[in-house]
């Protein structure tokens, strides 16, 4: 086992806060194990849903202490994405389905210096990038279909994630791997084993008994005890 493998980060999703208290529950978060907080953008035509979208990711933005990740669930991103650089991401990712003319958006959210991210649906391929997995910092594996929260965990997910380290090694990327839906105390170890550097979590954060501090706390506390990696990242940008 490496036991010198980065530590995994960890990004609570807001789709699953309280939306009626997001300044409370962004100052909450401020001073958990919390690494990044995690932006879902839906527009109801690329995935069934609407979630929230320029507005609120200001306001949060305002009290946020760590970087914000926006995964923009969106057709058309490439119009969108100066917008959401201006509004406090530090991060964006859209999805391969949504961007016929993947390289030159990745180029763009690379020009407006944010990390720029892709993210695959449950049916899509890794293998899809091949050609532009150097240029990438993030590749988001998405473990559930994207639209909804609370979805279960896709068991497959482990062997994709598997799959993606083995073309990010290949490749020279040093793209960070993501995973995004399902993920609770029973999958994070063995997702990290496979290759993930970053766990977002939504349900399992926010719904939990003893609130999201705590729980963050314990997964990391978790995470720390599979003897995962004993080196604390850096790419917190």
């Amino acid at each position: 086992m490496n036991t010198t493998r980065r530590a995994p980060l960890l990004a609570p999703s807001f789709l699953a806060a309280d939306l009626a208290n997001l300044q409370a529950e962004t100052e909450l978060l401020a001073n958990s194990a919390a690494d990044w907080l995690h932006f879902d953008v839906m527009d109801g035509r690329f995935v069934p849903n609407i979630s929230f979208g320029l507005p609120v990711l200001q306001a949060v933005a305002r009290y946020a202490k760590q970087p914000i990740d926006v995964h923009l669930m969106i057709e058309e991103p490439q119009h969108y994405l100066s917008a959401f650089r201006d509004a406090g991401a530090s991060g964006i990712t859209v999805h391969y389905e949504a961007c016929p003319h993947l390289h030159r958006v990745v180029q763009q959210i690379k020009q407006l210096g944010c990390r720029a991210g892709v993210a695959l649906n449950p049916h899509t391929p890794v293998a899809l990038l091949e050609d532009i997995a150097a240029d990438l910092d993030v590749v988001l594996i998405m473990s559930v279909n994207p639209g909804f929260g609370g979805q279960a965990f896709i068991p497959n997910t482990l062997k994709k994630v598997a799959m993606l380290k083995e073309l990010l090694l290949d490749s020279g990327s040093e793209a960070l791997i993501e995973v995004d839906g399902g993920v609770n105390m029973d999958n994070a170890g063995p997702l990290v084993e496979a290759g993930a550097d970053v766990l977002v979590a939504g349900n399992f954060v926010f719904s939990a008994p003893e609130g999201p501090v705590a729980t963050l706390a314990r997964l990391r506390e978790h995470l720390a005890g599979l003897e995962i990696g004993t080196e604390v990242s850096t790419r917190r940008q």
